[in-house]
């Protein structure tokens, strides 16, 4: 499992707008092959940043699978209007830690 962090402004004022939009959107995100799971976070302190983070079977389901889709099209006609610049996107995989200690 590859999972994609975004960290997202957005132009101010507009976040619940932004957040609708994803919430409608993601269906392009969801339709591709490899999609896990997707979640959308808000700044407590900094209202017009989120960051959402999307679970990949693969890096290359989303950089080749959906990248070279025609649902990135879909999925930015959504929420293209309320981006402040481009997202900053890096991939991560999962880093095992020890269990809980016996006691």
């Amino acid at each position: 499992m590859v999972l994609e962090i975004a960290d997202i402004a957005v132009h101010p004022g507009t976040g619940e707008d932004f957040a609708a939009a994803v919430r409608t959107g993601i269906r392009y995100v969801a339709d591709t092959p490899g999609f896990g799971n997707a979640r959308l976070t808000r700044s407590i302190e900094s209202p017009d940043r989120f960051v959402l983070m999307i679970e990949w079977d693969n890096i290359e389901a989303h950089t080749v699978g959906f990248r070279e889709s025609e649902n990135l099209g879909r999925w930015r006609e959504y929420i293209g209007p309320y981006l402040a610049g481009e997202p900053r996107v890096e991939h991560f995989h999962e880093v095992a830690l020890p269990g809980p200690a016996a006691g």
